[in-house]
């Protein structure tokens, strides 16, 4: 198959086209850097040097694609959210220019939680395209974010935490389910698939992490939103931002995350929290 994907060489697209092309398909991966062209074709992949706001760019990239794999990066400093929702517009209107029929688009487990953005939302006027939306939980490697605030105040904290049960997932279990979601024939319309690797509290996550850099006693705390709020603002996040974050925090806290999640529950994947932790362990010490 002719296959697009998004994220240049991100957590998720990178191990995602090392699958897809070892698999035989003609893989081509948008970037927004040129000087990655060299990794790009070393994976095997054809490089689309662009950005995924220059619809005439998409356009071209994504004609005669079987399928397309979408997703939104994040930009905490955009001032409106408009700016995010825009890739999804520039997304749709290529797809519908070029009569690509399949989509795989990555959302989130807290997806159809929220108030201020509905990330699935436009893809439903597609009723002619298939499209998987692919709903993992939180990252591993967001804990690389956190590494500051564990040196420097000996705790994680946000508005959620302790015993709240998450869904962690590892980008490469990601990357694999988005591969088999693309290999997977379906029919026209929508279909929702969650990617998990375990299912911890925080307080069990926190001690896995703690131990892994020797601080066995790391807890994970609950502090209010508005507080949180605060402090990703003064860290440089925008308003809005600071507020979508607080927001999806919440709905992890107060069990809205967990109903369709627990309603649809996938197999878990192969990489497991200590085994990511052990990598995090020693990035921690070196950085």
């Amino acid at each position: 198959m002719k296959i697009v994907l998004t994220g240049s060489l991100g957590n998720i697209s990178k191990p995602l086209t090392k699958i897809l092309t070892g698999e035989g398909h003609q893989v081509t991966l948008i970037s927004s850097d040129a000087s990655k062209i060299p990794q790009i074709e070393a994976l095997g992949a054809q490089p689309a040097i662009g950005k995924i706001q220059d619809l005439p760019f998409l356009i071209q990239t994504f004609k005669e694609a079987d399928v397309v794999y979408c997703m939104n990066p994040l930009d905490f400093t955009a001032s409106e959210l408009t700016a995010w929702s825009g890739y999804t517009d520039n997304y749709i209107q290529a797809i519908r220019e070029t009569g690509v029929k399949r989509a795989v688009v990555l959302t989130g487990w807290i997806a159809n939680c929220l108030k201020s953005v509905e990330p699935e939302k436009e893809w439903k006027t597609l009723t002619d395209v298939a499209i998987t939306f692919m709903r993992p939980g939180v990252f591993y490697s967001n804990f690389y974010i956190l590494k500051d605030m564990i040196r420097q105040q000996g705790v994680i904290h946000s508005n959620y935490g302790g015993d709240d049960m998450i869904a962690f997932v590892a980008p490469e279990d990601i990357a694999a389910a988005i591969a088999e979601e693309i290999n997977t024939p379906v029919a026209t319309g929508t279909k929702i698939r969650y990617v998990a690797s375990e299912e911890l509290t925080c307080t069990q996550a926190a001690q896995i992490i703690g131990e892994a850099i020797g601080k066995p006693d790391l807890q994970w705390e609950i502090i209010p939103g508005e507080q949180l709020k605060q402090d990703l603002e003064a860290a440089g996040m925008t308003d809005v931002f600071a507020s979508l974050l607080v927001e999806m925090h919440e709905n992890m806290h107060n069990g809205n995350a967990q109903k369709d999640y627990y309603l649809n529950r996938p197999v878990l994947g192969k990489t497991k929290l200590r085994d990511f932790a052990k990598t995090f362990a020693t990035w921690y010490h070196q950085n």
